[in-house]
């Protein structure tokens, strides 16, 4: 079999590979014995036809799967001949290909970059030492009374801390805001909208003039908004704002005691303290771990630079891309803001997809090198933890991944952190002193 290879680009390259005659009348044969011992032809018993009646009958579907055979075997091994790591087949196109003749095609195709592994073993890394304190649980327990917080409505004008319940509507140079920024319909008027009286809610300088208003007061609020407002229509624009109250919310967070710890599963305030103090043990260990490995990976593919294949990078911006958007979307951004932002979520998912693909080809090396596998029942073991997490039956679970396809990403993740762990464990890594808390800003209130 003749096998040359042709450099195309970063990554691509052409392989030109020639079946020898000898080769293509085997297949034939061997073919045409398959469909003889299976067809059936009017006047003969099964596997009895004549050979050259079969040929007659099935010359094209015998021709297909020779083809087939052909291809999928002379790929392969060419493949393993020339040594290439073969990431996706772009294009076959097939020069020449019969009974009485040698079969001709080119392959393009994208391969893993070639690249010598640096030292991987005794990478250095700092980890923060850092335990959860007693305001640290008192910060968490502040968050949770938040989270359990009831609005009660009560006769008497608006202060600090209270939600207004209130309609308004906005103009700009005697105009509806939807004027001139045709997307800010939410920012133009509204019918029994909850705000935080408290700076900067909703926008800077709108709760201020309501302090001391009433169920049925009216107020004028004149404000003029950033220059950096994300409606960049708005941007630096003097607003205001017809605001009707009709409705004064006091918050009365509740009392913490052991019915209070009881919402949360837990049988006293005993157990729900030590049970926050472990999570968030948990977390800051979880951080320390994430930061260890950002800095081993850091050290490892910095120095390196890698020709990567075009369409795993794509693949990956494109994933990423959806990411950002989806987030975004969640987040209450509008789309019309997202599409103005396009240009820049493409540059950033495009410089993190280099550098997870970048990674993800030098962990894989990594992993090559040490004999490092994952085993069918790892894959188990996170199928079940995921339909825990997403309160799946596992059978359920497993079926709806394999009808994603979703298996080889979870054996990847599962191949990754295992070789993250083998960095890890290799590395060395200095235990420092806790940085100085920085003073933590208020809980965010409804």
């Amino acid at each position: 079999m003749n096998v040359s290879v042709e450099h195309l680009g970063p990554c691509k390259k052409l392989l030109r590979v020639e079946v020898p005659l000898e080769r293509v009348t085997a297949t034939f044969e061997e073919v045409t014995g398959q469909f003889q011992r299976q067809a059936q032809l009017p006047g003969f018993r099964p596997g009895k036809a004549p050979k050259h009646l079969i040929v007659r009958s099935f010359e094209g579907r015998i021709a297909d799967e020779a083809r087939k055979q052909l291809l999928d075997k002379s790929y392969r091994e060419a493949s393993q001949q020339e040594k290439l790591r073969v990431i996706a087949t772009l294009n076959v196109e097939e020069l020449q290909f019969g009974r009485n003749e040698p079969m001709q095609y080119t392959v393009t195709l994208e391969v893993a970059p070639e690249f010598d592994l640096p030292e991987y073993k005794g990478l250095s890394a700092k980890r923060e030492l850092a335990v959860a304190t007693d305001a640290d649980v008192d910060r968490a327990l502040n968050i949770l009374r938040e989270q359990q917080a009831e609005y009660n409505d009560v006769q008497r004008p608006l202060q600090d801390g209270d939600v207004a319940v209130v309609n308004y509507r906005g103009t700009c140079e005697g105009k509806p805001l939807t004027d001139l920024a045709p997307t800010a319909v939410g920012l133009t008027s509204k019918e029994n909208f909850w705000v935080l009286i408290k700076p900067d809610a909703f926008l800077p300088g709108f709760t201020t003039p309501l302090i001391g208003a009433s169920v049925g007061d009216q107020r004028q609020v004149t404000l003029t908004l950033p220059e950096d407002f994300v409606q960049k229509e708005l941007s630096g624009k003097t607003v205001n704002y017809d605001v009707t109250v009709v409705g004064v919310k006091e918050k009365v967070l509740p009392t913490v005691d052991d019915a209070f710890a009881g919402r949360f599963g837990a049988s006293g305030m005993g157990e729900l303290l030590q049970g926050i103090r472990a999570d968030l043990q948990r977390e800051l260990d979880s951080r320390q771990k994430r930061s260890v490995r950002d800095q081993l990976l850091t050290q490892l593919l910095d120095p390196l630079n890698l020709e990567l294949p075009e369409s795993v990078l794509t693949t990956e911006t494109r994933n990423l891309v959806y990411n950002i958007v989806n987030e975004n979307q969640q987040r209450g951004i509008p789309k019309e803001v997202i599409e103005e932002k396009k240009d820049e979520i493409f540059a950033s998912a495009s410089a993190s997809a280099r550098q997870r693909v970048k990674g993800a080809f030098v962990l894989n090396r990594i992993a090559e090198v040490e004999k490092i596998t994952v085993e069918n029942k790892e894959i188990t073991q996170r199928v079940i933890l995921l339909a825990q997490q997403n309160r799946m039956e596992p059978d359920k679970m497993f079926k709806t991944l394999q009808e994603r396809n979703a298996f080889p990403e979870i054996q990847q993740e599962i191949l990754t952190g295992k070789v993250l762990d083998f960095l890890e464990l290799n590395a060395k890594v200095e235990e420092t002193a806790p940085l100085p808390a920085a003073t933590p800003s208020e809980p965010a209130q409804a």
